[in-house]
């Protein structure tokens, strides 16, 4: 058996052979290591994070209380300073009113007023004082009458007690006889008024000065919720604290409410005033009376709602806040508590049987790449090298690491490039060979042709003075005599392509060349419809050229430029100094632009586009510009403009 299958293995090809035998090898351990870390895992997470869910609601029982014992203190700071402040107002009133009747006993020792007239004043202005909404001044004697009051005047309250059962006129009078002169003393006791609608007791204050001349005790009373708008202020920062409680979520459907001892929630999200007390869960457990008795713990009951009438577990953390005698509950359902600890056991096996299958598909996809990483280098050498055989020596092999495959291609590429090499030296020097063979030839067509084109040229200027100009063979004679110095200027330009002479080379200031010949150029007519922008750039070096050979490339660019413009065409000639240390001169116009198919060519002899073209001035600029150690090059889009770049060194090589 065992040979039969080695006898299958053996035959597999690499990357089956790899597969077979590595795919075990990472199959069963993460099948055995996966499922013991699941346990574990699984476990670990389960506690952990029912614990942190426990945890979230102690916080968030922590939390309120938290708000609450804020709010509480903040507001026990805020009526104690507001009690000190109502103390000094009411001072301030009972001390103006002390002056008023004081002024009135003045009147009355120095005969101005009677004592009954004085008395009367002072009573009707005390009456006209307002203090808070209902608040008021009144006075009243030592024994209890009250000599001014706005709706018991003329009555005893010496024996008057408060909502607490104390005589606490009995107590101003004593006070107010014991005090000192100028003092100001205060009482706070709590009052019910029935007149004015109170259906429970508020605390009023009470400053009271003693004016012995009289035998007046003059008080000035208010209720401290009057004051200040304090009522509004404080129910609104109680909304604002009630506000923030029922904003906190807790899980998806918790929340947080305050109930007081007596079952009445005081906080709830939709059920706020209403009574809880007597409420029961679905297996009938006063669960609510359990939390006022037991004040602070933990406890779970079955809820239903009437979104979902089926039963769930609710989990609560409740506690106590003294100062209110208020328990403060926040609750979460059980199957949310323990939500995230069931998607992580659910999620493990998932992600178990994922990572195996992941896993294997991914030691499969690996054993396929190691057969890749070995056999495409091999596949690509192969192509390179069919393709070499074909002709094709350009072609290279692609060295992508430094491994014995590496060192074979690098080496392969080298040998092509030899015989790139030797073949473009092959080219070169046929096409030298044909270059020479063209001056040869230039020059003895050149000298066989001038004799004649001169002979030519001198009868006919001879014929051309003879005849008169309005000579209908006048316009013949010119034409020969025009169509001669054509013929005498191509070959000039064909002498100058095959012998141009080698360079005599001076320091030259190019923007200055450049003036002049931009100047000259500008009155040819090919130029008259073309307005010429110089941007040079300053402080340039001068380089060694030969001026009159940069003059002939310059002219040829210009005027080559003229004609591809129409009316109102720009050309702008620049100079700079580039990153690689050429000095850069730019003739770029607006005209019509070169076709691409035709951009190869323009450099090339006899290639023209002009009707009476030779063909031959951009093949002698450029062979200046070679002879130069210069470089130019050509940037051009049909219907935008054309840019040729004649790059010159600022520092020649010697050779």
């Amino acid at each position: 058996m065992n040979r039969y299958i080695f006898r299958f293995i053996n035959n597999l090809k690499l990357r089956w052979k790899m597969l077979v035998l590595v795919l075990p090898l990472v199959i069963l351990p993460i099948f055995v290591v996966g499922g013991v870390i699941g346990y574990i895992a699984n476990d670990q997470a389960y506690r952990g994070i029912t614990q942190n869910s426990e945890d979230d609601l102690d916080h968030m029982a922590s939390f309120t209380l938290d708000l609450l014992q804020a709010h509480y203190k903040q507001f026990q700071v805020y009526k104690k300073d507001k009690q000190r402040i109502i103390r000094e107002e009411l001072k301030t009133l009972t001390n103006l009113a002390y002056s008023m009747v004081e002024g009135q006993q003045h009147q009355v020792e120095q005969g101005l007023l009677s004592l009954s007239a004085a008395k009367e004043e002072a009573r009707t202005a005390l009456k006209q004082v307002n203090i808070g909404e209902t608040g008021y001044i009144y006075a009243m004697t030592t024994k209890g009458d009250l000599t001014v009051h706005l709706a018991q005047e003329g009555e005893n309250i010496f024996n008057e007690r408060d909502e607490d059962g104390r005589h606490f006129i009995r107590t101003m009078c004593r006070a107010a006889l014991a005090s000192k002169a100028g003092s100001v003393l205060y009482i706070i006791y709590p009052w019910r008024n029935a007149v004015l609608g109170d259906k429970f007791p508020r605390k009023k204050i009470v400053a009271y000065r003693y004016f012995p001349e009289w035998d007046w005790i003059i008080a000035t009373g208010g209720y401290l919720e009057e004051t200040y708008n304090d009522l509004a202020f404080e129910e609104s920062s109680f909304n604002e604290l009630k506000n923030k409680v029922k904003s906190k979520r807790v899980g998806q459907t918790g929340y947080i409410f305050c109930m007081d001892r007596l079952g009445t929630l005081t906080v709830h999200p939709d059920a706020e005033g209403a009574t809880i007390f007597d409420e029961v869960d679905l297996d009938g457990r006063h669960f609510i009376r359990e939390m006022a008795t037991r004040k602070n713990g933990w406890i779970n009951y079955s809820w239903g709602s009437d979104e979902n009438n089926e039963p769930r577990k609710k989990i609560v953390r409740y506690r106590y806040f003294k100062p209110w005698n208020w328990i403060v509950a926040v609750g979460a359902y059980e199957d949310e508590f323990y939500q995230e600890a069931n998607l992580i056991k659910g999620r493990i096996i998932v992600n178990l049987v994922a990572i195996t299958l992941i896993v294997g598909v991914c030691a499969v996809l690996m054993v396929f790449l190691a057969a890749k990483v070995l056999t495409d280098p091999i596949n690509h050498m192969i192509g390179v090298i069919r393709r070499v055989n074909e002709g094709r020596i350009d072609q290279k092999m692609r060295v992508e690491n430094q491994d014995e495959l590496g060192e074979m291609a690098t080496a392969f590429n080298r040998m092509t490039e030899m015989i790139q090499r030797h073949k473009e030296m092959e080219a070169t020097l046929a096409q030298q060979g044909k270059m020479a063979s063209l001056g040869v030839l230039s020059s003895g067509v050149a000298h066989e042709i001038n004799n004649p084109l001169g002979v030519i040229l001198g009868y006919a200027g001879y014929l051309e003075g003879k005849l008169d100009p309005e000579d209908p063979n006048h316009r013949f004679i010119h034409e020969i005599k025009r169509e001669s110095k054509r013929c005498k200027k191509i070959v000039q330009d064909l002498l100058s392509y095959a012998r141009t002479p080698q360079p005599e080379l001076e320091p030259t200031d190019l923007n200055k060349l450049l003036h002049e010949i931009i100047d000259f150029a500008a009155n040819h007519t090919d130029m008259h419809h073309v307005s010429v922008e110089r941007q040079f750039a300053k402080d340039l070096p001068e380089i060694e050229v030969d001026p009159d050979q940069l003059r002939q490339v310059a002219i040829n660019l210009l005027l080559n430029a003229g004609p591809a413009m129409k009316q109102d065409g720009r050309l702008v000639v620049s100079t700079r100094i580039d990153e690689q240390g050429f000095l850069n001169i730019a003739f770029c116009d607006n005209g019509s632009g070169i076709p691409e198919d035709q951009q190869e060519k323009i450099f090339e002899p006899f290639f023209t586009t002009k009707s009476k073209g030779t063909g031959l001035g951009l093949p002698i600029t450029r062979q200046i510009v070679e002879q130069h150690q210069g470089r130019i090059s050509l940037e051009s889009k049909v219907g935008e403009g054309t840019t040729i770049t004649v790059q010159l060194p600022v520092k020649r090589e010697e050779y």
